[in-house]
């Protein structure tokens, strides 16, 4: 246990005539099914509400969002393992995330009606102005004679980060409004609590509100606790790594004939490590890891062309298969431009025309887990990109990009740092001063490999809600069952 601990102490000008403690354990972001590296996964998260459970008589368990998207298996059951997993663990309830979205807003009905406990999202609007089927605005959980109203906000970035399809998501602060309304007025809820899957800002406007208690977040990933002097905020970082433990004591204080009450809270940040994996929770996901290793032997399609991904080819030139991985992200992200790095693409093969491609062939190709961010960069800044990429093709250097969108002159013999010659997208040279969409790894957005240009770059899609590159690349191939990747002079060395 990390020793962090906030103690708010009301002062009661009586003693209480009801008195009730409640543990909340809250975790948010959790797609990865298994632990890693000794810590987080479903089967320690399970052994964590387990002790918690044993400990006290009020738990409440809450869930911040994001988990049918974007794991491995997700690209192979549409997230129904992490429900199934979830169903395991007797949730209070979930609020909708982004990555709920990923796979279109039918799919994410379907993984609503699995769930086997309550999912919310007040924000989450269909086209007739209702909550979407199977979600609810809000719940009040009722501890002893005291109620706990939840309501669940989702970030209003999930219409550019995700495929919601025609579902809108309102202003998170004027759903609070309506929904603390009813909360408080309607339902007599004692206090409030937002179960929140929104950005920082969205936080930042909720928490200084004043129309919640609490907010339990998620979306940024952030390992974090505070009280701001009205509101707590809790958010658990990721993949149930580490849990926030929130222990409330609420009083009902009688004072001229009226009631009301008054709460005091204190809060744990507890590492998973610290829990052995719940033995039932770890045979069930190890039964979804043994199907995923079954899986990935599944055929997607055929390639009619020669490709070769040893080492010289992709760090040095234009490669087939580097235009295949280039080209998938630019399709699935919609964006003007794409590149991905050389030292990424690793099985060192050779495929000769006529293979079939499995789904272990792009994962021993991609091997590193990396998701597809896309960011907005000029025409002058996509340039810089190209002269890193090219500084240090002489020694074999992995920053060597693979690119879709664009063709480039350069040559190699000139100083580094001015070797890029000439670029055209779309037949036309390129705008310096032009905006373009520029998708690619999450290493390379966040500097890897001496992309230090592209760290402040405005994200279009971050990385907290960026997809997997190698389910694009599965959904690329599958979809044309055959795929004829060539080089065709996107990276030209210069006469």
């Amino acid at each position: 246990m990390i020793g962090m601990t906030l103690a708010l102490i009301l002062t009661m000008s009586t003693s209480p005539f009801a008195s009730e403690s409640v543990t909340i354990v809250h975790f948010n972001d959790l797609d990865r099914m298994s632990e890693k590296e000794g810590r987080g996964g479903v089967a320690r998260l399970a052994s964590l509400i387990k002790n918690e459970r044993a400990n006290h008589q009020h738990v409440l368990v809450t869930f911040g969002g994001d988990t049918i998207s974007p794991s491995l298996m997700s690209g192979l059951d549409e997230g129904a393992h992490m429900i199934d997993l979830l169903n395991q663990l007797n949730l209070t309830a979930m609020v909708m995330g982004n990555h709920e979205y990923d796979f279109g807003p039918d799919v994410a009905r379907q993984r609503i009606r699995e769930a086997q406990f309550p999912i919310l999202g007040a924000n989450n609007i269909n086209p007739q102005g209702k909550v979407i089927q199977g979600v609810l605005p809000s719940i009040i959980v009722d501890v002893g004679t005291f109620k706990v109203g939840i309501m669940g906000l989702t970030t209003v970035g999930t219409t550019i980060k995700s495929s919601p399809g025609n579902i809108r998501f309102d202003d998170v602060v004027e759903a609070a409004k309506r929904e603390a309304k009813n909360l408080r007025d309607e339902n007599s809820a004692d206090l409030v609590i937002a179960l929140a899957h929104t950005d920082v800002e969205e936080d930042a406007r909720l928490l200084s509100s004043g129309l919640v208690d609490m907010v339990l977040s998620g979306d940024d990933h952030v390992l974090k606790a505070e009280f701001n002097g009205d509101v707590l905020f809790a958010e658990s970082g990721e993949q149930a790594e580490y849990v926030t433990i929130v222990d409330l004591t609420m009083d009902r204080i009688e004072e001229n004939n009226s009631s009301m009450v008054e709460w005091s809270a204190e809060y744990r940040i507890v590492d998973s490590a610290k829990f052995e994996p719940d033995p039932t929770i770890e045979t069930l996901v190890n039964r979804y890891e043994a199907r995923l290793e079954e899986e990935l032997n599944v055929a997607l399609g055929i390639t009619k062309t020669a490709m070769d991904t040893r080492r010289a080819t992709v760090r040095g030139r234009e490669a087939a298969f580097g235009n295949l991985v280039s080209d998938a992200l630019r399709e699935a992200t919609e964006a003007d431009l794409a590149a991905t790095n050389g030292g990424g693409i690793r099985a060192a093969r050779q495929y000769e025309p006529g293979t079939v491609l499995t789904r272990r062939d792009i994962v021993s190709e991609l091997p590193f887990g990396n998701s597809t961010v896309v960011l907005e960069i000029s025409g002058q800044d996509f340039v810089d990109v190209l002269e890193n990429g090219l500084s240090e093709i002489e020694k074999g250097s992995g920053r060597f990009l693979q690119i879709s969108g664009a063709r480039v002159k350069f040559d190699p013999t000139l100083t580094s740092g001015q070797r890029v010659i000439d670029v055209s997208i779309d037949g036309q040279p390129i705008d310096l001063d032009k905006t373009y969409s520029f998708a690619t790894n999450d290493f390379i957005a966040n500097g890897g490999d001496g992309y230090d240009m592209l760290v402040n770059k405005p994200r279009i899609v971050d990385e907290n809600a960026a997809v997997l590159m190698t389910l694009q690349v599965f959904d690329y191939i599958k979809t044309r069952q055959e795929i004829s990747p060539k080089v065709e002079g996107r990276l030209q060395v210069a006469p």
